[in-house]
């Protein structure tokens, strides 16, 4: 990454367009107008070899004035830098981000890990869907008016069948193990956001604590185990028809989720991801998508699960998305339907 330590000379390299200038142990990384995949893998390791270049610097500035759009790739280049630089102990902060930007901190919960510089003004997350001041289109998908009316109606059958089936379930579920019907995990959603997802409880109550004694058959950054011994006797039937993903039609209701969508990954996952991977957070996740109904149970490496989410971003379309309904309900039919 080219730069120069005098600030009137700071040059846009050709690959990340982020502009570097070193002065009295600053340094100040000035932004593109777009960041986006392109441009966040080239700026991935910038401070790992920018710092080492510049062994005086005690603080370090982001310039977003010329940012007009970041996307969930950009968000996931950053943070790898913001580890690099609390590694060095060297503080970093946003100055100049406007609304676009602050919005996607704030979705993402990035402001109490890359405070904006003093006198900028914080922003609520809420905003993001109230506000006229929205985060820039990630995708089209994101604010396609009949993908969400599709959404509620189908939220709201959901949500029907849900509370029919309820107390059956319940009663199962409690008369097996002792604890609570409904359980709650946290994801991450579109651009990063964070959400309480919600199931059927099909594991153990203590299922959490007992991860780390369960080999993961699968290779990435996600886990899966065929014979997980943690999974209820209920909790294999209700994966295998896919009834313990019910109570997921309120995260489709308040639009942490959609009907059809990509795979909602855990904290733990998104720490582990490669800049690239971050796209698959451009979309709101899915109850169903192409990871579920291309046979979820037997894909074990995380790169697939990564291509099918891309794949579904470049053919989205609400005649694909009617499509993957319809292959979904087919799927759960079938005996080859697995949990994921």
């Amino acid at each position: 990454m080219a730069h120069r330590h005098d600030p009137g000379a700071a040059q846009a390299t050709p690959t990340s367009g982020v502009t570097v200038t070193s002065y009295r142990g600053t340094l100040l990384l000035g932004f593109p107008r777009r960041f986006t995949v392109t441009e966040a893998v080239a700026f991935r390791d910038a401070l790992a070899e920018l710092l080492p270049q510049h062994p005086d610097t005690r603080r370090i500035v982001l310039d977003f004035s010329r940012t007009e759009l970041i996307d969930s790739s950009g968000l996931g280049s950053l943070i790898s830098n913001l580890k690099e630089a609390r590694a060095r102990a060297i503080p970093m902060v946003a100055w100049s981000a406007g609304a676009q930007v602050k919005l996607a901190f704030s979705l993402m919960g990035l402001e109490p890990m890359l405070p904006l510089a003093e006198g900028s003004e914080a922003l609520n997350p809420a905003l993001a869907l109230t506000s006229k001041e929205r985060p820039a289109i990630t995708h089209p998908s994101v604010r396609s008016l009949p993908k969400r009316l599709i959404d509620i109606v189908g939220a709201l059958v959901g949500l029907a069948v849900t509370a029919l089936l309820f107390p059956f379930i319940a009663l199962a579920i409690r008369q097996e193990s002792k604890g609570p019907i409904l359980f709650a995990q946290v994801r991450m959603g579109w651009m990063g956001r964070r959400f309480r997802l919600w199931k059927f409880r099909s594991m153990v109550v203590n299922a959490e604590a007992l991860r780390q004694s369960v080999k993961n058959e699968a290779s990435g950054a996600f886990f899966k185990n065929a014979n997980d011994p943690r999974i209820t006797r209920v909790g294999k039937f209700l994966r295998r028809t896919s009834l313990d993903e019910l109570p997921q039609f309120w995260n489709v209701l308040i639009g942490d989720m959609s009907l059809v969508g990509t795979r909602p990954p855990t904290p733990d996952e998104v720490d582990r991801y490669a800049v690239p991977n971050w796209q698959r957070l451009d979309v709101r996740p899915g109850l169903s998508g192409e990871w579920q109904v291309n046979g979820r149970s037997q894909v074990l490496d995380f790169e697939d699960v990564i291509k099918l989410d891309l794949r579904y971003q470049e053919n989205w379309s609400l005649r694909h998305d009617l499509h993957l309904m319809v292959k979904t309900l087919t799927v759960i039919f079938s005996k080859r339907s697995g949990a994921s």
